[in-house]
Parts: C-alpha cells; structure tokens; sequence
C-alpha cells in the first residue's frame, strides 16, 4: 500500500493539445533526479529530471526539461519564444554555459507500446527519430540487501544489460514493474539504478497519485517535423558519430560555429548502451 503522507508533489502542468493523441491515463506519476557524467575524465557531471507517468496499460519516462521545451514548441509562437530564450542566451553568456531552458535527454519511452514492446522517440541535433525495443529486457538477479528510499523498504537487484553492470532498489510495497528510462521487470517500482562505474544514476525524488492524467504520444517538432524511423543499434551510432562531432552537425544546419576554430573531436564519455560497438 502506498504511505500517503510520503507523496511529493512536484508541480508541472503538461501542455495537452487536441491533436496529441492520447495513449492511456495515469494513476501515479514518479519524479527522479538523473545525474550522468559527461566528463568520466574530470569526473563533472549533469543533471536532470525524469517524469514516469504509469498508466492502466502503459507508462511513459521523460525529461521534464526536454517536456517543457516541447510544450513551448507546440504553441503557434512557439519558435519566436524559443529563439528569443535563446538569443538571450548567447547574449548574456548563458548559452555556453547551458543556463537556458532547453532539452537534455530527448529520449521519450514507452512501455508496452505496442503491448509487449517499447517505443522509443530520440532526437539528434534537428532530427528526431523512433524505434521499438525489448520489453523487459533486463535479466535480474536479486540480493539480499535493503535500504529504505522515500520511507520505503527497497531491495536490491543486479543485472547486466547491454554492455553495463546495473545495480537497482526496487519497493516491494509499490508493485508495479517499472522504473526509469527502460528499466523494469523487477517485483516493486525502481525507486533507484545506478551502473557499476557511477556514470548514470536515477533516485527517486517524489511520488505523486494522479487520477486520469493522460499520457500522450509527444510530437515532434524539429526539422521535418517528423519521425524518422530506424532501429536501435543504427541510431546510437548515429548518437556516437554525432557527439564525437557535435559542432560540426550544428554548424552544418545552422551555420553556427561554437568551436572558436578548434573543433574538438573526442567524446569523453560513452552511451548507456554499449552493445551497439
């Protein structure tokens, strides 16, 4: 049973369009801080915050950053407003710095949508994409261990999934098969995961009872406008390609040179998934 005096609310009211087509309706909604280094050499990290909405049928993980821009971008004057944000950005000096509303993981999933699959929505640069994935995809292995998250009792389970060593705390007393990004399977929300080197790292943060908040398919709104339709391995190659010369993408389709005339071709960290090699 869930401890009703332990839900945190976090306040965030989705912007629902009538063309947006609507997937399922949610009873709980979990928030959880993402940390990720994207330096493993300085070790420096960054941060961000994952929405699971979990319906009757399905769930969705996001970006509630990722989400906001999304929501402003579906606004009639929605590229005004954002290129003003950033125009101001750059300005101020802001924009190198990444002080400015914009996306961190582009990455939208959906669980059990199709029934028995995952869908999948990631964008690269002014191209947004979409593949299926495994359902349950996670072989866990469980440990006696026990830590209380949120005032929860959690046990510990461990996997090895695609390339990484995954551990995860799940709350028995929360039995729902899901968690952040595209973990789930175990018996008990994934109220935290983490890899063997620290390089990614969801906790939960807040639960929140929500009753018919619909979950929605989010659009795109980038380049064509539309989905380009791959597989998974195909595009974290693309993702690798891109981030070991992300400037020469931006540059390429907006004739916007960050480099200074040093472009630095180097990634200094890998993906999540790291069977795509």
């Amino acid at each position: 049973m869930f401890k009703k005096s332990l839900l945190i609310t976090i306040c965030f009211i989705p912007l629902i369009c009538s063309s947006q087509q609507v997937l399922d309706n949610a009873h709980l909604k979990c928030h959880y801080q993402y940390l990720w280094q994207n330096d493993t050499l300085t070790g420096k990290t960054r941060d961000d915050l994952i929405v699971l909405q979990i319906g009757q049928n399905l769930s969705k993980s996001y970006s509630y950053y990722s989400n906001q821009v999304d929501s402003i971008s579906a606004l009639p004057n929605g590229d005004k407003i954002a290129g003003k944000m950033i125009d101001n950005a750059m300005k101020n000096g802001d924009f190198m710095k990444g002080n400015y509303l914009h996306k961190r993981m582009k990455a939208y999933i959906y669980k059990n949508h199709p029934q028995g699959k995952i869908t999948v929505t990631d964008g690269l640069s002014l191209q947004d994409y979409i593949y299926e994935d495994e359902l349950n995809a996670q072989n866990w292995q469980f440990a006696d261990s026990m830590k209380t998250i949120l005032n929860y009792p959690c046990q510990m389970a461990v996997c090895d999934f695609r390339g990484r060593q995954w551990t995860a705390w799940f709350a028995p007393d929360i039995p729902i098969s899901d968690g952040p990004w595209k973990f789930n399977g175990l018996p008990g929300l994934i109220m935290e995961v983490y890899d063997h080197d620290s390089q990614y790292h969801f906790t939960a943060i807040g639960l929140q009872k929500v009753e018919n908040e619909p979950i929605i398919f989010s659009e795109t709104y980038v380049g064509s406008k539309k989905f380009e339709k791959t597989n998974r391995i195909d595009f974290l190659k693309a993702k690798k390609r891109y981030l070991m010369d992300m400037n020469g993408y931006i540059q390429m389709e907006t004739g916007i040179d960050l480099s200074g005339g040093q472009p630095e071709k180097i990634m200094r960290y890998d993906l999540m998934e790291l069977d795509y090699k």
